[in-house]
């Protein structure tokens, strides 16, 4: 009985046998050459919106390693946090950003966003810098007035080399802003190279609420100058000439409104020399550069020109045409290498109108538009759409401006309280007739 059991069921089970094992080749065979998107498990709307001339099995073929293989720990080169599957998104829209090789187009989560936006509000803690990259190094655009940065002697120009011993050479601007940021009273360590000379020192700086300035206005008279004679001896003293300046320290939006302000002053003081102190202004809202350029432009006089790609159309943003000044007036406007953005665009149109003469260092060039652009879940991405070009059509990005008048102002200038590039504009505004 046994034996014919056997008989009949034998090779029963030796088919099933055989079927399964054929479906599981099956089904490994299929795994192995299923498309790699649809290996990849707990992610939502993987083919949505891919664009239909790029393969993604790549990524995909990525991305389901290091599910399968990747092994978390910390052995000094890992974290032992376990990468979530919106922390990879996020990361892969990060490695996307830094593709395009632009410091100052970033991808921010939902954090960063939040941040972001105190920032632009004017609230936020830290040491009180603008950086940008130039040449490919981390770059002081301008320390701000009366901030942690301005009293630890940083000046425009310096470089960052590393922050708190971490390297800062591979950073975009934002990272690096976020590793400097921090809570009022905590402490962070810079490795400056000078923007002038000397050899890269460690820095540590105490974070602080920041206030950004505006704007400072004032009367100032140059020093009596001795005049000597012909045989060497003095001969009477030069009278002081009487300057009126307007430091201003950013585009934001109350500039325009204080911007008027000092103006009107100025020209109730019957004077006739003006000079703008743009020196470590790191920019700002382009409308404002554009209203205070317009109290010097008839209507209508091209501001700036702002170039777009993929086929957009360029935008000429013109003088609102103010121009209460006759030709009597004249107009000498400082920059050096933290002059950025807004500044650039008030400087280059004003010089190449004849309006006024520049006098310092050649600006930062920083002539490019950012967007900010909402992206699901709270984050966002930040986005450069265009770039700057003066009236003459000169790229501010390529070379920033280099002025009328080139004075360099050191380190020790600094330090001595000296200002050989607001004694250059006076002695520049006196000679003209």
């Amino acid at each position: 009985m046994i034996k014919s059991l056997r008989s009949r069921f034998g090779p029963t089970v030796a088919a099933l046998i055989l079927i399964i094992v054929v479906f599981g080749a099956g089904i490994f065979y299929g795994y192995r050459n299923a498309p790699s998107i649809d290996l990849v498990y707990g992610v939502k709307n993987k083919e949505a919106g891919l664009p239909g001339d790029v393969d993604f099995t790549l990524f995909w073929d990525a991305w389901r390693i290091i599910n399968d293989k990747y092994a978390p720990g910390n052995n000094g080169t890992t974290s032992e946090k376990i990468a979530t599957n919106e922390d990879k998104v996020y990361g892969a829209i990060n490695g996307l950003a830094k593709s395009l090789g632009d410091p100052y187009s970033v991808f921010m989560n939902p954090e960063q966003t939040k941040t972001f936006a105190s920032d632009i509000n004017g609230n936020f803690e830290g040491v009180g810098m603008e950086i940008g990259i130039r040449d490919g190094v981390l770059t002081v655009i301008a320390p701000l007035k009366g901030t942690p940065a301005e009293r630890a002697g940083i000046i425009s120009g310096d470089r960052v080399l590393s922050i708190d011993g971490a390297s800062a050479s591979e950073l975009s601007v934002d990272e690096a802003v976020r590793k400097i940021r921090g809570p009022k009273g905590t402490v962070v360590t810079l490795l400056v190279a000078p923007a002038k000379e000397g050899e890269a020192y460690d820095v540590k700086i105490t974070r602080d609420v920041i206030t950004i300035p505006t704007l400072e206005a004032e009367m100032k008279s140059s020093k009596p100058k001795k005049l000597i004679g012909k045989s060497g001896t003095t001969t009477q003293e030069e009278s002081p000439i009487d300057v009126y300046l307007i430091k201003l320290y950013n585009f934001g939006s109350q500039s325009p409104y204080q911007f008027r302000d000092a103006l009107r002053k100025f020209i109730d003081s019957g004077k006739d020399k003006l000079v703008i102190d743009l020196r470590g202004n790191p920019g700002g809202y382009l409308e404002a550069a554009v209203d205070i350029a317009s109290w010097f432009l008839p209507i209508n006089t091209p501001v700036v020109t702002e170039k777009f790609s993929n086929g957009k159309e360029d935008v000429v943003h013109k003088s609102l045409g103010y121009n209460v000044f006759n030709g009597n007036l004249k107009l000498a406007i400082l920059v050096d290498g933290g002059s950025a953005s807004a500044s650039e665009i008030l400087a280059g149109a004003l010089s190449e109108s004849g309006k006024a003469k520049l006098v310092g260092e050649k600006t930062f060039g920083k002539g490019s538009v950012q967007e900010l652009v909402p992206l699901g879940g709270d984050s966002s991405f930040k986005i450069t759409v265009a770039r700057w070009y003066t009236p003459k059509g000169h790229s501010i990005s390529l070379k920033g401006i280099i002025p009328d008048y080139v004075v360099e102002r050191t380190r020790a200038d600094f330090e001595k309280e000296l200002d050989p590039q607001f004694d250059k504009a006076v002695e520049v505004l006196s000679s003209i007739k």
